[in-house]
């Protein structure tokens, strides 16, 4: 799947089941079939608790609805060898396309059964990914929260002489935090996804707010989602004003269905 600046490409991000059996998301895929969009971004083991495999699932959705999927890879899971496994295995099964990350951190109550692997960095990751013929993607992690951007634009550099062809974002909320991402990256040159993540309602705004790290909900939008008949009918048109603006500012856009609500999308796409 490529990114390019003639074509706004959009995708929709998939979190795998926790289990084995697939037959429901499918099915909620299936049903998007008339919307205009190009394909799925598939997480692998989000919030670093166990979820189908990343790569099975890729597969079964591509076979299921003929759209391309976006295979997301972790330092965190994998060492040298077994990525490197993956990054083959992706091409065999027709995936031509990776985002490389770190992964989200282990929590600290499994801290005592589960390691993180990382036997490589990300910059090493998406190197192994872009000479295993793979388009490669990485995430643009700004931490609002710790005001991280100026060191962010730094890494992405390196990502992109790594390799890197294009980056998603993490999710935005207001056209004032779009036009200051375009502002910085522009220099770095390559393509940027922007992430859209449709709000449920007022406790949903502040529970990313203040607890997920990288996102940053404004006081005016939670204020917004607060005072809405209907918060998740607003949540869905202010992630509609935010894919106008990705339209105007960068070359595509991630949509982040929450809780597995794939319907939302009808309202957004």
């Amino acid at each position: 799947m490529a990114f390019e600046s003639d074509h706004f490409a959009v995708t929709v991000e998939v979190v795998p089941p926790a289990g084995h059996d697939g037959a429901g998301m499918i099915s909620r895929l299936k049903d998007l079939d008339r919307l205009n969009f190009d394909g799925f971004s598939v997480a692998t083991n989000p919030v670093a608790k166990p979820r189908m495999c990343a790569m099975a699932t890729c597969s079964l959705i591509q076979q299921a609805t003929g759209r391309p999927c976006i295979l997301h890879c972790t330092t965190r899971d994998h060492n040298r060898i077994s990525l490197q496994g993956q990054l083959w295995g992706a091409q065999a099964m027709g995936i031509d396309t990776v985002l490389c990350a770190t992964g989200d951190f282990v929590s600290m109550q499994d801290k005592g059964r589960v390691s993180d692997v990382k036997d490589v960095d990300v910059l090493d990751l998406v190197s192994m990914a872009c000479e295993s013929g793979l388009k490669t993607g990485v995430v643009l992690d700004w931490r609002p929260e710790s005001n991280g951007l100026d060191r962010e634009i730094r890494r992405l550099e390196k990502k992109a002489q790594a390799g890197a062809a294009f980056a998603v974002t993490q999710p935005v909320y207001d056209e004032g935090t779009a036009r200051m991402l375009h502002d910085a990256v522009k220099p770095v040159g390559i393509p940027v996804v922007m992430g859209v993540l449709p709000l449920r309602s007022p406790r949903h705004a502040v529970f990313l707010h203040d607890k997920v790290a990288g996102i940053e909900v404004p006081e005016s939008v939670r204020k917004r989602m607060d005072n809405a008949a209907d918060p998740v009918s607003e949540g869905a048109v202010l992630s509609k004003q935010m894919l106008d603006t990705a339209k105007e500012l960068f070359s595509g856009a991630c949509i982040m269905p929450p809780f597995d609500h794939y319907e939302i999308l009808f309202d957004i796409i």
